[in-house]
Parts: C-alpha cells; sequence; structure tokens
C-alpha cells in the first residue's frame, strides 16, 4: 500500500482482428502466460483481473466474442508506467495492430482508488466511457494527462508514453 493511501487502476481492452484460436492471433495468446507472470512479479503490482484461466480473455462482457480487457490495479503511476512502456511487455504490446482492430474511442483508461480496493469490471468501463465522452479528467485519464492522486493537488502529468499507446484512438 502506497503512503498516501491510494492505488492506480487500469483498464484496456480491444477487439481481436480473428477469433480466439485463429493463427492470425495465436502469438497473442501464446505471450499471454509470460507477461501476466511478469505483471504479477513487477515492484508496485496489486491485483489483476483474471478467471480461473489465469487471464482475463475468457471473461466476455459484451456480445463480441473478440472483445477482451484487461484490467489491474498498481500502487502508483510510475510503476504501471515501468510495466507498460519499460520492461518485456513493451515490444509484445508494440504488436498490438497485428493482433486488434484499430479501436475507435478510449481502449485504456487510467484511474485513482483507495488503496485495498478491487475495481469492478463494470467501474472500469464506465471509466473508458467518461474519458471517450469527456477526454482525461480526474475519474478517468491516461498517462499522456495523467492526474494526481485525490490527495494530492496540481495539474495533469504527461508521463511522455510512446506515441503509439497513448490510450485514445
Amino acid at each position: 500500500m502506497n503512503a498516501r493511501g491510494w492505488h492506480l487502476a487500469q483498464i484496456n481492452v480491444g477487439r481481436l482482428v480473428r477469433p480466439s484460436g485463429d493463427p492470425q492471433v495465436s502469438g497473442f495468446f501464446a505471450e499471454l502466460d509470460r507477461i501476466n507472470a511478469l505483471a504479477d512479479a513487477s515492484p508496485g503490482f496489486v491485483w489483476r483481473l483474471q478467471s480461473d484461466s489465469g487471464n482475463a480473455t475468457d471473461i466476455q462482457v459484451t456480445d463480441d466474442p473478440r472483445f477482451i480487457l484487461n484490467m489491474s490495479v498498481w500502487t502508483d503511476a510510475d510503476a504501471l508506467f515501468a510495466f507498460v512502456y519499460r520492461s518485456a511487455h513493451t515490444p509484445v504490446m508494440a504488436q498490438r495492430r497485428d493482433w486488434f482492430d484499430r479501436f475507435d474511442g478510449a481502449y485504456q483508461a487510467l484511474w485513482w482508488l483507495p488503496a485495498g480496493t478491487i475495481p469492478s469490471v463494470e467501474d472500469g468501463l464506465a471509466r473508458l466511457w467518461r474519458l471517450d465522452r469527456f477526454g482525461p479528467t480526474r475519474d478517468a485519464f491516461t498517462f499522456k494527462a495523467r492526474f494526481p492522486s485525490p490527495d494530492q493537488t496540481g495539474l495533469p502529468v504527461d508521463m511522455q508514453p510512446d506515441p503509439w499507446c497513448v490510450g485514445r484512438a
């Protein structure tokens, strides 16, 4: 738990270019266990959404079986940023366009929540909706416009994510 009592939640979503099991997306599924283990062992990792399979790809939240999501909680923005952009996750994420359709609207949202809180899928999807409709706010933001935790004041910070993955189309 961070000293301030806040953790950072994230959701990211995508629509696979082909159904699970298709050779075109097999590279994505081949990397899941390794990347999830990397996240679990990363400094600052708190929690991630998973089913009995050990990942979240079989949690169906829409009628579209190709729509998948990932959610996790981290002690702070720096820990999540390091995992996303400065670890073995980064080269895998760079292949996103090979496995996922271009997404209309927000596909990643960040938000602060009290330490010890586990976000619901519904809350994550609502954060994406807020980001898509209103842009970055204290309720839903991106690494490009990261708001401080609720116990801090200040303007949003641009954490300078790689331009090909800033969280909004």
